[in-house]
């Protein structure tokens, strides 16, 4: 059976916006799953799902464990520490080796871009993208499009600005591919050393300094400064880069309307956002956690070739 989605999700450029709308209207009362005594619906039962995890990860991969288990399906956790990938074993022959014992997806968050693409064209299991490189993190953003859907109540003319090191992120990628099928000015704010030359061929505004980009948007995502990254001079100290970029209750009271802020963590607190905005009143960063399993059930449930429909009528069983 051939799903709404097709066989894999392996990003949002490709994702048309009836596609998106579908997969956020089935996250819906899938959320209603989560606030049961007894989490479970049995959409998924009979299914094998495997996470497959190259790279560290702690929302994404327990986010969906919590999918996969809430949906009733088995799963099964593989690390590339102490599987036999650290022996010299390829992905495709990891796949492989796991698809003979008869599983029917597979999560994989890995370090190369395309990866997910590349094991996608080679296996028949379904697979789902949950971080690859700098290509896109399609799920982690299709979370951000629900956050800011219950909050404005529409996508369709919203301005959402998307600040911090938007060259090393798969994030600040699937929020622009995301937001834009879904009929919302996108804006990307940072240093100059980490916004991509030639971004603005996304359709996207680059604002060089983030009270410019306050005074346009009306929502904020702000990107973790990938630490681990910095090693390349890209900024001249935290100090420096949180008191040019840094989102600051200072900043934020100049701004013309209240700001919705987001963000993917983890969080550098006191670099990128300062600790009082990220657990301010205009934060929805932990609604965010809690839209991130239902729109990995919704994908779960339509890759596996659900109905929407079901999701409205059969959730409720």
């Amino acid at each position: 059976m051939t799903s709404l989605l097709g066989k894999d999700l392996v990003g949002l450029e490709r994702l048309t916006r009836e596609q998106i709308t579908a997969i956020l209207d089935t996250a819906e009362p899938f959320k209603e799953v989560s606030e049961r005594p007894i989490k479970k619906v049995p959409a998924l039962r009979g299914k094998t799902i495997v996470n497959l995890f190259f790279e560290a990860s702690t929302r994404t991969r327990i986010s969906f464990e919590f999918a996969e288990k809430r949906l009733s399906a088995d799963t099964v956790n593989v690390q590339s520490a102490g599987s036999s990938v650290s022996k010299g074993e390829t992905l495709v022959d990891t796949a492989r080796n796991l698809e003979a014992m008869r599983i029917d997806m597979v999560v994989i968050r890995h370090g190369a871009s395309g990866a997910a693409s590349f094991l996608g064209d080679r296996i028949r299991s379904n697979v789902i993208n949950a971080g690859d490189g700098k290509h896109e993190h399609p799920t982690q953003g299709l979370l951000d499009l629900l956050t800011l859907r219950d909050r404005f109540g529409s996508l369709e003319g919203l301005k959402v600005c998307i600040v911090g090191d938007v060259l090393h992120s798969r994030v600040a990628r699937s929020n622009i591919w995301g937001l834009r099928h879904m009929g919302a000015e996108v804006g990307v704010c940072g240093p100059a050393t980490l916004v991509p030359r030639d971004i603005e061929a996304l359709g996207v505004t680059v604002f060089r300094r983030v009270e410019e980009a306050i005074q346009w948007a009306d929502a904020l995502n702000v990107l973790r400064l990938q630490l681990e990254r910095m090693q390349g001079g890209f900024i001249p100290s935290l100090r420096e880069y949180n008191r040019v970029f840094g989102i600051t209750t200072e900043k934020l009271t100049r701004a013309p309307k209240d700001l919705l802020i987001l963000h993917p963590g983890p969080m550098n607190r006191g670099v990128e956002i300062d600790s009082d905005v990220a657990d301010g009143e205009h934060s929805v960063i932990l609604p965010q956690v809690t839209n991130g399993v239902a729109v990995r059930m919704a994908v779960l449930y339509l890759l596996a070739g659900g109905a929407p429909d079901w999701a409205t009528s059969g959730a409720d069983k």
